[in-house]
């Protein structure tokens, strides 16, 4: 009975190690290599520019536009303490008003120039991106704020950040879809998707005659993780680059 019983599980065993072996084989599909990397610190406004594109009643009678930006030096304690030596520390300030209230919205694209000559120019994220986040500081209006992703196939999509009825600096952030495509099949492997903008929104019974709004340290969790196999730097964007002069995200 005893031999029996042993034999029984050796079967069991044997199916076991014949049918699961080969799905635990491929274990480099779930490694991950998860960093933080800053997109924006706003430390630097040379870096590129961040234009302010409100909608209808974001504009005066005579077709001017009401927001004005500044680049102020302060920071989130949270995030560098009180005592930081606040030198070359600097967050992004937005000050304005829409004519009525309402679902306004404004846009806050990065890019590069001024006034007429701004073309906007997307952020690309590096790797395959898990989370975005940045520090926003709130004045307690009821507004709400989104942020405008591309991926590599030229499709948009938009994510909620969320409320900033808040006072101060907070942290808010969103989790990256897994249906938003950031790879494929191909080398190299890797798709990038790009940060197009945020907008932010008003609500209708909220007052929107005079605002401010602060960001600083706009930043993705990211999986930089790469299979290594034979020639696998002919895959690298940057060596595709070198060879070829240019590659498509």
């Amino acid at each position: 009975m005893k031999l029996g019983l042993k034999c029984s599980s050796c079967l069991l065993i044997t199916l076991f190690l014949l049918l699961g072996l080969p799905k635990l084989l491929p274990a480099d599909e779930m490694t991950l290599n998860l960093v933080s990397r800053v997109l924006e610190s706003f430390d630097d406004p040379n870096v590129r520019t961040w234009a302010f594109i409100p909608s209808k009643f974001g504009y005066d009678l005579e077709g001017k536009s009401l927001f004005e930006k500044r680049y102020v030096d302060t920071w989130p304690e949270a995030l560098f303490g009180k005592n930081r030596n606040k030198e070359n520390l600097k967050v992004l300030g937005v000050h304005g008003s829409f004519l009525r209230k309402g679902y306004n919205y404004l846009e806050i694209v990065p890019g590069k120039g001024e006034g007429a000559d701004f073309t906007p120019e997307p952020i690309l994220f590096p790797g395959r991106a898990g989370i975005l986040d940045l520090w926003v500081w709130g004045s307690n209006h009821n507004y709400y704020l989104e942020v405008h992703v591309r991926d590599y196939q030229g499709v948009f999509h938009v994510l909620p950040l969320g409320s900033i009825q808040h006072q101060g600096w907070k942290n808010l952030s969103v989790k990256i879809p897994g249906s938003i495509p950031q790879s494929w099949q191909y080398l190299p492997e890797s798709r990038q998707m790009a940060l197009t903008k945020f907008v932010l929104w008003t609500r209708p019974q909220e007052k929107v005659d005079d605002f401010y709004l602060y960001i600083d340290q706009i930043k993705v969790l990211t999986d930089l993780f790469e299979k290594r196999f034979d020639g696998d730097d002919l895959a690298e964007v940057d060596k595709v680059k070198e060879v070829w002069g240019s590659v498509k995200e």
